[in-house]
């Protein structure tokens, strides 16, 4: 009997709709859920307030005009259609506050039901945690997402209501923002400690000893048993005078012990920037889009597209106790028993830390970084291997060093030298952000006696607080509770676009444009750059987060004394006058006087006869030293297309000399290759490319006082 035919339409399945942000995220997550998902991407936010007006209505509780984003048409239509086909819809933007607001604004331009349990987040993308997630789905949060409106409230509102003022009062395109602002004030109040300083001067006199045929260091500590700072040269001679270079010195008071270094704690946001900055010399902005692309995935062949790290965006050093233990296994397995710590590390947070996710880490430390070495880029690999080894290392146990403290005495004058010899690696053997030095010392025991065979004399002054760099800058920024782990890479990105700040090598210096602006800034509106009441408005927002304060109160108490100030400053603040320089020479074109002119990008020449003349020329700073290379030129100050400063021949491209160190105009005594002024911790330091030679900073100089007369 012939069996009956199958009918060739069958109802095809409705699959579950799962929304992201990114659509390189979007792929990984589809492959992890299996067939019956179908994983799209909002890419970013769908609706904000309108460029073209405030959006804010004032009179209905500061309610927000949300619109469309331009561009993203496309996006919501095909959001739209793919919801409509649906089975469910879920909402997977990222775990943060505006994760959760994406969230919300689709869930409103799909007509989506509030408070249905459709909002899923996970920490990693990895499989196990995103299929985890999906089994506790929960509701959209409205606190996070009130306390990002919030912030995107009142930030429009000082944006908005700053920039009209800038540009009728100081100069057009200008702008200002509410933590920018904040940002800006830290680094001209630096520059105004700097410009204030005082070198105080102070001596030291180091000092090199002798036990048998072994040598050591050591350096003046004190008198009679008491320390004592030496603060002129008098002081110094009073010193030397109690000594006898011919007689030994007695070996006093000599500590052994043992120094137990704790390591770190796994990454934060903002200590990622910073030590990323320092080791690896990435900005802000680069780190945070290397850490995007590692979070998101990166494809491992076989194994598809992984998740390499854990959320980014963070200010807790709190990690799993599943990652604990996994890291626990790896080390048992490759270092030893000994390297492992011997029980799950607790770090403590910052007091206004949200610890909303974990610390950044791998999402698993068996995939090392040489491992990965061949599937990732330079950059992916070196950040990759930072986070890495700093998670790693918090799990294991402390280095440990032998330490030895040894006064030497004569006539009451005391001589301090220490030493210290690494006894166990511990933790350093993967992540030392230290590097100490191993200090060897002789055998030293009390009543030992040992002769004095060198010492020098050292003047110096003390130096002004160095300048911020982006690592230092952050690291302010969240000492002060300014800004949270999501605004510390586009705060200080926007400060350098608008041309507030640049940079000098890695050191941010305000612009006069800046300057202006602060000060206008803090004159008419000295809340918006006080630093301590932005940070209690960041823990108002914190509070806003955990349903402890309603939104609009937290907006109204900030908005109606800047209200005030808003039309004070309207009527009182003349109009700033950038006042163009006379440039001292003619136009080469139409022959008018060339002017300095103040522009987005800094000062430069153009005809004053502008917009007849467009004639333009950068400004070249000469340095004072003829060019080493053709002995013709002069060696002027450029900029790289990386904004880095270098020095190069004013004559070029007849003469292609470059020195990214500046030329001093001398030559080296031994090989008579030209001499840089290169920048230390302790000032300028001249040396010679090409050997051994260096001259002590003007800040520290040896004299021997056998040569100063009374």
């Amino acid at each position: 009997m012939p069996t009956k035919a199958k009918s060739k339409t069958t109802k095809k399945r409705k699959k579950t709709l799962v929304i992201v942000e990114s659509p390189a995220k979007a792929k990984t997550i589809e492959k992890y859920l299996g067939r019956n998902y179908h994983v799209i991407a909002s890419k970013g936010h769908i609706r904000d307030l309108p460029k073209s007006q405030m959006g804010i209505d004032f009179e209905d509780n500061y309610k927000p005009k949300y619109i469309s984003i331009r561009g993203k048409g496309d996006t919501i239509k095909e959001l739209k259609s793919e919801a409509k086909k649906a089975k469910d819809v879920y909402l997977a933007s990222d775990p943060d506050r505006e994760g959760e607001a994406i969230a919300w604004h689709v869930a409103h331009a799909l007509n989506l039901d509030e408070k249905a349990k459709n909002r899923v987040t996970f920490n990693e993308v990895t499989k196990d945690a995103v299929k985890e997630s999906f089994k506790h789905p929960r509701t959209i949060d409205m606190d996070t997402v009130d306390a990002q409106q919030a912030r995107r409230v009142l930030d429009r509102i000082v944006g908005y209501s700053l920039s009209p003022i800038l540009w009728a009062k100081v100069k057009k395109g200008l702008s200002a923002g509410r933590v920018q602002s904040v940002a800006l004030k830290l680094v001209i109040d630096r520059e105004k400690e700097i410009k204030n300083f005082k070198p105080k001067e102070y001596w030291s006199i180091d000092a090199e000893f002798a036990k048998g045929k072994e040598t050591f260091k050591s350096a003046f500590y004190g008198v009679d048993g008491k320390k004592k700072e030496l603060a002129n040269i008098d002081s110094v001679k009073d010193v030397l005078a109690k000594i006898d270079k011919k007689k030994d010195f007695v070996v006093d008071k000599v500590v052994a012990r043992q120094r137990r270094r704790q390591p770190a704690a796994p990454f934060t946001t903002s200590t990622m920037q910073q030590e990323a900055n320092k080791r690896l010399g990435y900005r802000t902005r680069r780190t945070m889009s290397i850490a995007q692309q590692l979070y998101e995935g990166i494809s491992l062949g076989k194994q598809g597209t992984v998740g390499l790290i854990t959320y980014m965006r963070t200010d807790s050093k709190r990690t799993s106790p599943v990652a604990q233990q996994e890291a626990s296994k790896f080390l048992h397995e490759n270092y030893g028993a000994e390297f492992a710590a011997k029980s799950q590390r607790h770090f403590k947070n910052q007091e206004d830390a949200q610890d909303a996710h974990e610390a950044i880490r791998p999402t698993s430390v068996y995939r090392t970084p040489e491992s990965l070495k061949s599937v990732l880029t330079t950059e992916q690999y070196r950040l990759y291997k930072l986070i890495w080894s700093r998670f790693l290392a918090s799990e294991m146990t402390p280095a440990v060093y032998d330490t030895v403290r040894a006064d030497i005495v004569q006539n009451g004058v005391i001589f301090r030298t220490t030493g210290s010899k690494l006894k166990f690696t511990g933790f350093t053997k993967v992540y030392d952000n230290q590097q100490e030095k191993n200090v060897d010392l002789p055998d030293l025991e009390e009543g030992d006696k040992v002769k004095m065979t060198k010492s020098d004399n050292k003047q110096h002054f003390t130096l002004p607080p160095a300048r911020y760099t982006e690592a230092s800058l952050v690291h302010a920024l969240e000492e002060n509770g300014v800004g949270r782990p999501s605004t510390y890479a586009p705060t200080i990105d926007t400060i350098q676009r608008r041309y507030y700040v640049k940079l000098d090598g890695r050191s941010i210096v305000p612009t006069e444009l800046g300057e202006i602006v602060d000060g206008l800034i803090e004159s008419f509106f000295p809340d918006i750059t006080d630093v301590d009441y932005t940070a209690r408005l960041e823990n108002e927002l914190d509070e806003v987060e955990d349903g402890k304060k309603d939104w609009v109160h937290v907006v109204d108490e900030y908005y109606q004394p800047f209200k005030k100030e808003l039309n004070k400053a309207d009527s009182e603040i003349e109009k700033v006058q950038i006042k163009d320089e006379p440039a001292s020479f003619n136009c080469d074109i139409c022959g008018a006087p060339m002017v300095i002119k103040m522009g987005r990008y800094g000062k430069f020449y153009a005809c004053s006869r502008f917009p007849d003349c467009r004639n333009t020329k950068p400004i070249i700073k000469e340095i004072g030293v003829v060019c080493p290379k053709c002995g013709k030129g002069q060696v002027v100050e450029k900029k790289s297309r990386r904004n880095r400063k270098f020095y190069g021949c004013s004559r070029y491209p007849e003469c292609d000399f470059v020195s990214w160190d500046k030329p001093i105009g001398r030559n080296c005594p031994n090989d008579g290759h030209f001499l840089v002024e290169k920048h230390s911790k302790k000032g300028p330091v001249i040396l010679c490319p090409n050997g051994d030679y260096r001259e002590d900073s003007e800040n520290e100089k040896t004299i021997n006082i056998e040569n100063i007369g009374e």
